[in-house]
């Protein structure tokens, strides 16, 4: 098993920045990919980022230049820095992890940005 624990949301001004973590714990060992997702109230949940283990990173077109997930592999946290936050990036925000074809998921933390 893999738990998942996040911290770092909260409410914030347009324009303004934040930075989420995720603590990932248990059954570590093949984790291949680490990454965030968002869900919007009435929106399918979306990919926001991923980092894999080979090193590579992918982010949702509409947060490209704004966001930046990186790890800590020594502390097994996956973060994600957001800057020049917009109203429509308000959702929970949760972190994911693939274990081998086993995805484990955060409780979600809120993020809202206000205009």
């Amino acid at each position: 098993q893999v738990q998942l624990v996040e911290s770092g949301g909260g409410l914030v001004q347009a324009g303004g920045s934040l930075r989420l973590s995720c603590a990932v714990s248990g059954s570590i060992v093949g984790i291949n990919a680490m990454g965030w997702y968002r869900q919007a109230p009435g929106k399918q949940r979306e990919l926001v980022a991923v980092s894999t283990s080979g090193g590579s990173t992918n982010y949702a077109d509409s947060v490209k230049g704004r966001f930046t997930i990186s790890r800590d592999n020594a502390k097994n946290t996956v973060y994600l820095e957001m800057n020049s936050l917009k109203p429509e990036d308000t959702a929970v925000y949760y972190c994911n992890v693939r274990r081998y074809a086993t995805d484990y998921w955060g409780q979600g933390t809120q993020v809202t940005v206000s205009s």
